[in-house]
């Protein structure tokens, strides 16, 4: 019954296609289907995995016809029409149609489409992809982080032509050498990035994958981030989980070079948790669990406040989903016109909770210790 819908179905212009609801025997958790020009674009999810590949109508209905009794649901959409399968615990199928076709369904699609979606050189050298352009089993949630930082990024670029970014706590550097690729290859923008790291032997081999590969304005430089010093215009900073205080010398540099754009994912944050006594609500540092997670929360909301009283709009906005990073909460600042008022409750709010707490966090040391 189903192979016959799917050929009702495919007699219209189908553009798009999810596959879903599989039972223990499906070999993908999803199957998402979507029209390029004459071909249709299939992308197969395994728990840890994407494949994807381009088939005709014809071999995508052959592909559609053997893996059918493994899935309960059954979603394509034309211009116009939403066609559902949906078959029953007893394994009956039943074929619905209504009004609404593929644009509709855009504003409701929450699959992410992920800017890197095949492999570059020096993400196979760094053991993110095989050889093969698959990703590696191990690597699919890195892979996830480092396209949502990018689409991050993506979104605050404005107009931007030319720019220079500072990585700092750059590590191996997966996140940097997408970002570059996708800067300077995609976006078409005249890019310098610098990645810092205290690892010698770790910034050794990115520099050597960078000349490599002709990545002419990508270079990394060994030093620590509260000492690293730097000569002109600084547009973007970012830390992709800079341990601890790491984070706040990143944001201290980041507002003392003017910088247009922060984008920072904090991780280890054990300052205010070895600090904490507060005043009146002791239920925050009487259970230890409890403790870490406030701590934790207390120094992302100072620091959010902090740079809000520097001039810039700042966000707290998760990073990615908590299964697959529990350091999912992303700094987002950007400099503009922010009024005096506004800065002014935005660091007295910040020392209200650090009174309250006896907090004493670098970044308020750092931007306002000499009033002391």
């Amino acid at each position: 019954m189903i192979t016959n819908y799917l050929n009702d179905i495919f007699n219209s212009a189908v553009s798009k296609g999810v596959i879903s609801n599989p039972l223990s025997s499906a070999v993908f958790k999803r199957v998402n289907i979507n029209k390029v020009k004459t071909l249709y674009q299939v992308e197969k999810f395994t728990q840890k995995q994407a494949f994807t590949e381009n088939l005709t109508r014809d071999e995508l209905l052959k592909f559609l016809k053997e893996i059918a009794p493994d899935y309960k649901q059954f979603d394509f959409w034309s211009d116009d029409r939403h066609f559902l399968i949906k078959v029953s615990k007893k394994g009956k199928a039943t074929l619905l149609t209504q009004k609404g076709g593929a644009k509709a369904e855009e504003n409701h699609n929450r699959e992410k489409h992920y800017i890197l979606k095949e492999a570059i050189p020096p993400l196979v050298d760094l053991g993110i992809f095989t050889k093969e352009g698959k990703i590696v089993h191990s690597m699919y949630d890195k892979y996830k982080q480092i396209n949502r930082f990018t689409e991050i990024v993506k979104d605050v670029l404005g107009d931007k032509k030319k720019m220079t970014i500072l990585d700092f706590g750059c590590g191996k550097s997966y996140l940097t050498f997408i970002l570059y690729h996708f800067l300077v290859n995609i976006a078409e923008i005249d890019a310098e990035i610098i990645g810092l790291d205290l690892k010698e032997d770790v910034i050794k081999n990115c520099n050597a994958l960078s000349e490599k590969y002709g990545y002419k304005k990508l270079r990394f430089e060994t030093g620590d981030i509260g000492t690293f010093k730097f000569t002109g215009k600084v547009d973007m900073i970012i830390t992709l989980h800079a341990c601890d205080t790491a984070t706040d010398f990143a944001l201290y540099n980041a507002v003392k070079w003017d910088c247009d754009t922060i984008l920072s994912v904090p991780c280890c944050q054990h300052e205010l948790n070895s600090q904490i006594k507060p005043e009146t609500f002791e239920i925050f540092s009487r259970y230890g669990l409890i403790k870490e997670r406030f701590s934790a929360l207390a120094t992302d909301a100072i620091r959010g406040n902090l740079l809000t009283a520097q001039g810039y709009k700042t966000e707290l906005m998760e990073f990615v989903d908590m299964a697959h990073s529990p350091k999912n909460i992303l700094i987002r600042a950007r400099k503009t016109n922010i009024p005096q008022k506004t800065r002014d409750k935005a660091r007295a709010e910040a020392e209200a909770l650090m009174k309250e707490f006896n907090f004493s966090p670098t970044l308020y040391n750092l931007l306002y210790g000499g009033e002391k």
